[in-house]
């Protein structure tokens, strides 16, 4: 197989649409599931997979799967085909092409490509359009639902990291944008994102303990703790903050696999979290966020549902 530079991404700055050259069309396997995900959980499935220079669309990180892919279109000679999906590819040094979890090495191995692999039905009789150019459009509602979820799920991890400061005994080592215990971070099972909500669900255990977390009587505070969520959240809209998506490290770069950060300018200070999914412009395009708690028979589990209203 033909080499490939790492593709290049525009969605950092809000992009769903774009142009750009048709580089290869790839047959593709079926990619197992995440190791994460409950048995028989499908990865995307066989079809024609487009690659192109430059795309706006978001693709699924195989390594953290919590934005799922972006859908839309791609007009090739005068043709439209539907992209069902969008996933995230790998091209080995010898050639070898993996696609999601089959990829063997660590994202972004600099003797690999990257690939952003928009995924077409497998009846896309589509493989005479390599060289030509390409008119790539993202379903922009679905992702603005997907990207309403994900900053809501960042506004959550922070003021559940405030609602929960009292219960360590001690410092555990990591602390959010704010200096308070990074709950979010250090207690994290599972992120997942949909066009309706994310869910976060958190282990609640022996480690957590260990590193000074008390766990007695959450279940009693659930409510006051969703409350005190929950005002934090309006608080933060009615602020109207500005969202952006930054590479870090001073890095200049559009490559697929930079390292980016979701950065909040809340009344309270800058936040910043590590991450490479798609977001809002403004706070203020969310006409509410609502955040509702539970906790599971036997303790070892706090899942938050974090459901955003736009306007």
């Amino acid at each position: 197989m033909v080499q490939y530079a790492t593709t290049l991404v525009t969605f950092p700055s809000g992009a769903t649409e774009g142009a750009s050259a048709v580089l290869a069309v790839l047959a593709l396997p079926a990619a197992r599931a995440a190791a994460d995900e409950p048995a028989g959980a499908p990865g995307p499935a066989g079809g024609m997979g487009l690659v192109v220079d430059t795309t706006p669309f978001h693709p699924v990180d195989h390594t953290w799967p919590d934005q799922p892919g972006d859908s839309g279109t791609v007009l090739v000679d005068g043709v439209a085909y539907p992209v069902l999906d969008t996933v995230t590819g790998a091209l080995g040094p010898d050639g070898a092409f993996a696609l999601g979890t089959d990829i063997p090495v660590r994202r972004g191995e600099e003797s690999w490509s990257w690939l952003v692999v928009h995924v077409l039905d497998a009846d896309a009789e589509i493989e005479s359009a390599v060289g030509s150019n390409a008119l790539l459009r993202v379903d922009a509602a679905r992702r603005r639902a997907l990207s309403a979820a994900h900053t809501g799920c960042h506004l959550t991890a922070l003021a559940l990291n405030e609602a929960l400061a009292g219960r360590w005994r001690r410092a555990p080592g990591r602390e959010d944008a704010f200096g308070r215990p990074d709950f979010d971070s250090i207690a994290m099972d599972s992120s997942r994102m949909d066009v309706h909500a994310s869910t976060d669900r958190y282990r609640i255990g022996k480690s957590l303990r260990k590193k000074g977390f008390d766990p007695d009587g959450l279940a009693e505070a659930l409510p006051e703790l969703a409350d005190a969520v929950n005002a934090r959240l309006a608080g933060w809209i009615a602020a109207d903050a500005p969202v952006r998506v930054e590479v870090v490290g001073g890095e200049k770069s559009a490559k697929l696999t930079a390292r980016r950060a979701w950065v909040c300018e809340l009344p309270e200070g800058t936040a910043s979290i590590f991450c490479g999914g798609t977001h809002l412009e403004r706070l203020g395009e969310l006409d509410a966020l609502h955040c509702s708690l539970s906790l599971s028979e036997d303790g070892t589990e706090l899942v938050a549902v974090t459901v955003p209203k736009l306007r």
